[in-house]
């Protein structure tokens, strides 16, 4: 489902080269549910970022479902991150503004599906992570655990066949964070392929398989 080859991400300023990631080469099958591991500042994001391809490569290839695309336009990328690839983040990034059904609906905008549709859509998401009864409800009048549910079928709305977590447990405590782990499990359960960044291990024993990324290599 997702293959790197030889992946190396250079940041380059006038006066300093940081590289942040030396050859990963991972190839991660469909249906599994991988976690990634190491310490702060070892290029896990960066991983998960060129996985999403929110970010590209310095040097190597990247293919999802098969296909190569590294070498695509930014309009065909936008359109495969919308279709084929779901995003949780630690920070939730909900609009505070809009209310949960319309924060859950927004990936579906670009998309060509009716209001109807979209809402629909977004009700089943909300069933899913078990927060129905609070489609109404604004950002700031939940719990952390329940804007990362948020987040989560904000993720999943659409039906991507990917999804990429960073750190969904990490500003949670450990009973939210195993409810969180719960849901992504039933997820990866009914055919989602999920890469999680986490600093648990408990969290990470739970998952099919662990890489470890140390000063931007992967060593397990």
């Amino acid at each position: 489902m997702i293959i790197l080859e030889n992946i190396e991400k250079v940041y380059r300023t006038s006066s300093v080269e940081t590289l942040a990631l030396n050859k990963i080469n991972l190839h991660i099958k469909k249906g599994e549910f991988v976690s990634i591991m190491g310490p702060s500042g070892c290029g896990k994001s960066t991983l998960l970022n060129i996985m999403g391809l929110l970010d590209e490569p310095s040097n190597g290839k990247v293919a999802i479902d098969g296909n190569a695309v590294t070498k695509y336009s930014d309009q065909y990328l936008s359109q495969l991150r919308n279709q084929k690839l779901g995003f949780i983040f630690q920070s939730f990034h909900l609009i505070n503004d809009l209310s949960v059904i319309d924060n859950v609906e927004i990936p579906l905008l670009y998309r060509s599906s009716t209001a109807k549709e979209r809402k629909e859509l977004a009700q089943e998401a909300l069933e899913k992570v078990g927060l129905s009864n609070r489609m109404k409800h604004f950002p700031k009048q939940l719990s952390g655990g329940q804007k990362q549910r948020v987040a989560i079928a904000r993720a999943i709305v659409g039906k991507p066949e990917i999804i990429l977590a960073d750190e969904p447990t990490g500003n949670l405590d450990s009973v939210m964070g195993n409810e969180i782990l719960g849901i992504l499990q039933k997820l990866n359960e009914d055919g989602a392929t999920i890469v999680m960044v986490t600093h648990d291990d408990e969290m990470a024993k739970k998952t099919h398989r662990l890489i470890r990324l140390f000063d931007g290599a992967q060593v397990q």
